[in-house]
């Protein structure tokens, strides 16, 4: 298997610099452009299966990609929506109150989730993708969002608090997390 993780493309509340969590924001104009680009650079990719979660911005994303694919099947999974940053959400991403707050990564957002929280639902859901007979020789996507990438990143290599805070992946960005032989095969990540 060759699994690579992949961001959403642009929404108002991305351009906006605004925490964008579980709130169900769709794609602006130039997130739908930055999600065509993306296809047409992994076109030749022969992707399998892509994994989105059930937030619209994802969904869009995933599908806008497996378009140009032969044979790729999408499917929607809740466990890979976006944390929950409970009264963050919708708030400026640069306040000191919020940077405060990310960096205490055992501690749930007020009225939302911890980080702990996010990977006790998405280490799960990769760890079965991995032992998944059926996706061995694959390559499988996660088109997800920036948190869950952060995640499933830490699931494959070891983060000190201020880097797994610190992680970011530009709107559609890529990066290969997995593979048999961790060689890329000619795809580089586009972060």
């Amino acid at each position: 298997m060759r699994l690579y993780i992949m961001r959403h493309g642009e929404t108002a509340w991305n351009a906006e610099n605004r925490i964008l969590g579980s709130t169900d924001i769709p794609l602006n104009e130039n997130g739908r452009e930055q999600a065509r680009e993306a296809a047409k650079e992994l076109e030749g990719m022969d992707i399998d299966v892509i994994y989105t979660s059930c937030l619209s911005r994802a969904m869009e994303t995933g599908l806008t990609v497996a378009a140009l694919q032969k044979n790729c099947k999408v499917f929607h999974e809740p466990c890979l929506n976006e944390h929950d940053f409970g009264e963050f959400e919708g708030k400026d991403r640069c306040s000191e109150e919020y940077q405060s707050e990310k960096r205490k990564c055992f501690k749930r957002y007020p009225g939302g989730e911890s980080f702990l929280d996010v990977a006790a639902r998405v280490y799960p859901f990769v760890k079965n993708l991995l032992a998944d007979p059926a996706l061995q020789d694959k390559t499988v996507f996660i088109v997800s969002h920036g948190g869950i990438c952060r995640v499933i990143s830490s699931l494959f290599r070891d983060m000190e608090n201020e880097e797994f805070v610190s992680f970011a992946m530009r709107n559609c960005g890529y990066r290969l997390v997995y593979s048999h032989s961790m060689v890329a095969d000619g795809f580089g990540e586009r972060s």
